[in-house]
């Protein structure tokens, strides 16, 4: 054999070697822009109160096939929630050719309590022998219901949730205060350059019986008039000794009224002390300006400091007379870059990263709890002659819950 054949020889066994020769097969493979795609499309359907409900979302396929296609579809909590609002499902779908739609039903928890619109999305993953053009769809579910779950007293909400699992509770069933727990804000905000709180209010925080004291398993906030123009109150924090992220977080308060009075409960990021404010963020999950009582509001506080600094929110008006008169669930619920605020549990308010625009979102922190009255002040503005004191919050619980 000359060298040439050798060398052809040799090269033609490297080939045949790397090919698959032999007794074994060379399969051939379907290149990724020649598989068909998938995609989903949501819907919406009234909740309604009774019997077996579904919604619907449609796989479509797009493209030729042959044989069958599998993809997983599953359930992702928006602003209704597993396990309350409807089932989860987690399952892998097959579709035969030549099938080019399927239609998936996810049961519904219906009841006749009013709600407001909930949604939640289903999304598409791990698909076997095609792609994903459109891998997530949101389903409405439309409320229809106008009962209020009330007891003598007001609204009440669960001790346990579905899917969900206590993580912390504040009960107020002491004797007093737990400063294990809350530490007590003193003074004029002035020892530490915030005169006035940063918002010209007037009152002076006390850890005072006379301002917060707990009152047969609830706890009171008084604001109290002590001169003309001179008032005392309280606010209590859990900065450093009760934290958290994510959740939902109910919250039953009755609430005071009266021009200048300003109760609210709220959370700042646990990083303040480091990034300042509003960079670390605020969430007020409710304020209430006291010259409109029947009104609560939720609001996000981010972006640079004053007075570039930046907010949204908006407002929730109580079911039946104010929210003086009746104890009420002020409502959060908190998944990774997504918030959710309620008033017994009537969804009114959500933000997103999209609703901050370019501004940095602070809302995947862990952040600490506020409750206090404040007196006058930017927002509500001063007390004067119609304004009647004391003026009291009252709180019946805290109860925070995850996702099991």
């Amino acid at each position: 054999m000359s060298i040439f054949k050798s060398l052809y020889f040799l090269i033609g066994l490297f080939f045949f070697s790397a090919c698959g020769g032999g007794d074994t097969p060379v399969i051939p493979t379907t290149p990724m822009e020649d598989l068909p795609t998938l995609s989903i499309d949501g819907g919406s359907t009234a909740e309604g109160d009774e019997g077996e409900k579904g919604l619907t979302f449609t796989i479509k396929v797009n493209g030729m096939y042959e044989g069958d296609i599998q993809v997983t579809y599953s359930t992702q909590d928006g602003s209704a929630l597993a396990g309350m609002d409807y089932l989860p499902i987690s399952e892998t779908l097959t579709i035969s050719s030549p099938t080019t739609s399927v239609e998936v039903q996810i049961p519904l928890i219906t009841d006749d309590l009013r709600e407001g619109n909930e949604h939640f999305e289903v999304l598409l993953n791990n698909p076997n022998r095609a792609t994903i053009s459109t891998g997530k769809a949101r389903g409405l579910i439309q409320n229809d219901d106008t009962a209020i779950n009330d007891s003598e007293e007001g609204y009440i909400t669960p001790e346990a949730y579905d899917a969900w699992k206590i993580k912390w509770a504040e009960e107020f069933n002491g004797d007093a205060v737990d400063t294990d727990t809350w530490t007590f804000e003193m003074g004029n905000g002035c020892d530490r350059g915030l005169c006035g709180w940063g918002n010209n209010e007037l009152q002076q925080y006390s850890d005072s019986p006379e301002n917060v004291r707990i009152e047969e398993g609830r706890l009171v906030i008084e604001a109290k008039q002590e001169g003309s123009t001179s008032y005392s109150s309280a606010r209590m924090i859990t900065q450093d000794k009760q934290e958290l992220r994510f959740g939902r977080i109910d919250i039953r308060a009755k609430l005071p009224k009266g021009q200048g009075v300003w109760p609210a409960i709220w959370m700042l990021g646990a990083n303040i002390d480091d990034v300042g404010w509003p960079a670390c963020g605020e969430i007020d999950i409710m304020e209430l300006v006291g010259h409109e009582p029947n009104k609560v509001h939720g609001t996000v506080h981010y972006g640079p400091p004053s007075p570039n600094n930046r907010f949204t929110g908006t407002s929730s008006t109580a079911p039946k007379g104010d929210f003086s008169e009746r104890f009420h669930v002020f409502t959060l619920v908190w998944h990774a870059n997504q918030l959710y605020w309620y008033v017994d549990d009537f969804l009114y308010f959500e933000i997103n990263p999209d609703k901050l625009g370019n501004e940095a979102y602070p809302f995947n922190n862990n952040f600490f709890f506020i409750l206090n009255v404040a007196i006058g002040g930017n927002w509500p503005g001063d007390p004067d002659e119609t304004t009647a004191f004391p003026q009291r919050m009252e709180v019946d619980y805290i109860r925070v819950f995850e996702r099991e």
